[in-house]
């Protein structure tokens, strides 16, 4: 089996060194980029399987390289990585796109499981087949699991695989209710060292992406003070 293949984005040689090393050791390939701007040129090009990227770069920041990589409809995952502790950093990276952060200092083993838990979620590239073989029937919206897309009215919908799998977690369970913390076990399959607010973001940037109005959404639903809920 083809070894996976990790792109790093940071401009500490010594962070960067220690990262390579470890991922070098648990079976992964590596790609490295010292500044933003040859960050997206290798992400763009390289078509690497996951992406580690540190906030504060020169030329271009984290946040503006996981921008347009986005914009570029580009589903890999991708882990910031930032020494920044403020809640409005997480929460602008996650609403860029990102599908997960770490806080520096971290440890090797939490960072092999963040990347191990996002490249299992890999999925089918949305160039891929575009018709529904099978999956969920849902009105108007559709899920092809095995190719890993969702439609709405027959046009397919750009999620991130994160995004694919919480859909696809609350929508195979219609009128459970889910707290934050079962979320987490279920979609990011691991205990999560952080703040549990991202499952807030991630529903957030979903319904932006399935619901006809965001504000009033039809089918993703928030119990109050319990969690969240696909409504049919």
């Amino acid at each position: 089996m083809e070894n996976k293949r990790i792109l790093i984005v940071e401009d500490e040689k010594a962070i960067s060194d220690i990262l390579v090393l470890n991922l070098d050791l648990a079976g992964f390939e590596t790609i490295c980029a010292e500044d933003g701007k040859q960050g997206l040129e290798l992400a763009l090009s390289e078509n690497p399987d996951l992406i580690l990227l540190d906030v504060m770069l020169p030329e271009l920041d984290g946040f503006d390289v996981c921008k347009q990589f986005r914009a570029q409809n580009k589903l890999t995952p991708i882990i910031m990585l930032t020494a920044r502790e403020e809640e409005r950093d997480m929460v602008f990276g996650l609403d860029l796109g990102a599908d997960d952060y770490m806080t520096k200092p971290f440890s090797v083993r939490e960072l092999l499981a963040r990347v191990n838990t996002n490249i299992r979620r890999g999925k089918t590239d949305a160039s891929s087949e575009m018709g529904v073989r099978m999956g969920l029937n849902l009105g108007r919206i559709t899920v092809d699991e095995e190719q890993g897309h969702v439609y709405k009215d027959e046009v397919i919908i750009d999620l991130t695989q994160r995004e694919f799998a919480l859909f696809l977690c609350l929508a195979k369970n219609p009128e459970r209710v889910y707290a934050r913390e079962d979320l987490m076990q279920e979609v990011w399959q691991y205990d999560y060292y952080g703040d549990v607010r991202v499952v807030d973001v991630a529903i957030r940037r979903l319904r932006e992406k399935i619901e006809d109005d965001a504000a009033s959404p039809n089918h993703i639903m928030t119990k109050r003070g319990m969690g969240y809920f696909f409504k049919l």
